[in-house]
């Protein structure tokens, strides 16, 4: 994950422990039966029947009444409320765009720009501060420990079960985001687009079906490659690809593989994508032993060396992807061959 897109396995790691002031602030705040103020940068009217109750990974969470000041903490989670009309007042910007921490494909989504929280240690005194009803944080790690520290500062919608370690779908996280958010049947419309989207490329691309694709990522570490349960992989497949299942076997639980020399090969397939992660495309491009690798040695792959593609590709947002969806297909069929 951006910081670094494999790092994300490292963040379920139990968070160092807050100080003692921080949290006693905590307890106090969740004790605390005192109303949030409005603000220009709150939610927007919800149309959705209140309370509701969400079932997640962590547990159940009851939301009273439509919320009005939203912190957005999950990979992804700000940009899921600001396509349903939700504008958060705090947000992390998890792949470093800076500004108001969003994709070129929602620049000037915000009114006001929202207060940035820190991604993998979050400032809870900086979440506090918000006064926020209600804390997002769906894709997310999953820890524990975290989750306990936000739920005492507002009601936290975390990771649903089985979305430990950042694997959330697209689907999962528009379904419990808008339901939280009251704007349900906007969800549904932003995945029913997205559904129409996919199938359009598919249409148009019908010598996808039965391909196998690896999706990779190449970092100052070196190479990884993404199992079939990542988005990015679930991108591929929702254009009609398969992913090796030697991936998927090498990862376990994990959502990623970190390759050597000796396994660089599980990078083989129809088609390679590789993901540059703060380091230049034509280091990746110039690795000797991934020219190696046959599907690259045969011309089939693409080292994506546009930063805002590569991101898109990676956020795994319903916006994130149709902005994808307009720039890859095309390009993945040229290196078929």
């Amino acid at each position: 994950m951006i910081r670094s897109s494999l790092s994300k396995r490292r963040s379920g790691r139990v968070l160092a422990a807050a100080g003692a002031v921080v949290a006693a602030a905590l307890v106090l705040a969740g004790c605390s039966s005192s109303s949030p103020s409005s603000s220009s940068s709150s939610a927007s009217s919800s149309e959705g029947a209140f309370p509701v109750s969400i079932t997640t990974g962590l547990g159940t969470t009851t939301i009273d009444s439509a919320p009005k000041r939203v912190v957005a903490l999950g990979w992804g989670d700000a940009e899921t409320a600001l396509e349903l009309g939700v504008q958060p007042v705090g947000a992390s910007d998890w792949l470093a765009f800076g500004g108001d921490g969003v994709g070129p494909w929602l620049k000037g989504a915000y009114k006001k720009s929202p207060k940035i929280i820190k991604t993998l240690e979050p400032s809870y005194e900086d979440i506090l501060k918000l006064k926020p009803d209600l804390i997002l944080d769906v894709k997310s790690s999953g820890d524990k420990d975290r989750y306990d520290k936000l739920s005492a500062i507002a009601p936290t919608v975390a990771i649903p079960k089985g979305g430990e370690n950042y694997l959330t779908s697209t689907t999962q996280q528009v379904d419990m985001i808008s339901k939280a958010l009251g704007k349900e049947s906007e969800g549904k419309k932003l995945l029913s687009d997205l559904d129409d989207s996919y199938a359009a490329a598919r249409k148009a691309h019908p010598e996808f079906k039965g391909k196998t694709a690896a999706i990779g990522a190449y970092t100052s570490e070196g190479f990884g490659v993404y199992a079939s349960r990542d988005s990015r992989a679930t991108f591929m497949q929702n254009l009609g690809f398969t992913i090796p299942s030697a991936i998927d076997k090498a990862a376990g639980k994990e959502f990623s593989v970190s390759l050597s020399n000796e396994n660089l090969d599980l990078l083989d397939a129809d088609l390679t994508v590789v993901l540059p992660i703060y380091v230049d495309a034509s280091k990746a491009t110039a690795d000797p032993l991934f020219q190696k690798v046959p599907s690259v040695e045969a011309g089939h792959s693409i080292v994506v060396d546009d930063a805002d593609v590569s991101n898109a590709f990676s956020l795994g947002t319903t916006a994130a992807i149709e902005w994808a969806l307009k720039r890859l297909p095309d390009e993945f069929a040229s290196k078929l061959g």
